[in-house]
């Protein structure tokens, strides 16, 4: 369907992300739950919201999802725009590659992947601090823009924007964030050639979070934070191309 054909129904606002999209200050919420950014940018733009992500996603993941997963290719012949909503967890330290971390819940007996789970728990926060990002820089980007034309081929010249990492204090990661400086540098640099506007999770939830109000676990938002990432993607939508109702204030 061409994007004009799109735009006979109610457009979509296509979101690709991880759990910082819908958790709140006290865990997950469901999609339409009017409180987290997607929506609250919906809603402004008078659109619906497909949201596709879960707990831990990656860019390869949002590659994965968008190939893969029916619910993208519905989405994509009526969405009016994509945003990619992740990075967060590209950035993050990972003791384990995280194909053999995610393996941990297909350990079998269950008495068995308690363990290896209880264990993990305990190691990752004393080796965060000298351990690796879950996906190197140059990969996030590489997954960013494979995912990117995959979409443009489909739906030439739809409006994309993309986040940088958001911040954290969880002492499930030992506090530590070191790769987040490099991840930040792959992705600016592949939007700048790319042109797509880019949204800085961190310029607004940073004071929220960093300040101990967000959720409890240290790496979550509180809605005061959503509402801020918000208005930051919709300056960004505005930058890709979509047209933005006036404000009644």
């Amino acid at each position: 369907m061409s994007s004009e054909a799109a735009r006979g129904g109610a457009r979509t606002l296509l979101v690709f992300c991880d759990s910082l999209s819908y958790y709140g200050p006290t865990g997950g919420l469901p999609s339409d739950d009017p409180r987290i950014w997607p929506n609250i940018v919906a809603a402004e733009l008078g659109w619906d919201v497909e949201l596709i992500g879960r707990i831990g996603w990656t860019s390869r993941d949002v590659w994965w999802a968008a190939t893969q997963d029916p619910r993208s290719w519905a989405a994509l012949p009526r969405a009016g725009a994509v945003i990619f909503a992740t990075s967060g967890m590209d950035s993050l330290p990972s003791p384990l590659p995280t194909a053999l971390r995610e393996l941990i819940r297909y350990v079998r007996p269950p008495r068995v992947r308690r363990w290896v789970r209880d264990g993990y728990g305990w190691v990752q926060p004393k080796l965060s601090p000298v351990s690796r990002s879950a996906l190197p820089p140059q990969l996030t980007a590489e997954y960013l823009e494979m995912t990117r034309a995959a979409i443009d081929f489909n739906r030439p010249g739809i409006p994309v924007v993309a986040a940088l990492p958001s911040v954290h204090i969880a002492p499930t990661y030992g506090m530590a964030h070191h790769g987040r400086a490099g991840t930040v540098a792959a992705i600016t640099e592949w939007a700048a050639e790319r042109e797509v506007p880019l949204v800085d999770l961190k310029a607004a939830v940073g004071e929220e979070v960093m300040s101990g109000r967000g959720n409890p676990d240290g790496i979550h938002w509180n809605f005061e934070a959503h509402r801020a990432v918000a208005e930051l993607m919709i300056k960004g939508l505005s930058e890709a191309g979509v047209e933005v109702p006036a404000s009644d204030g």
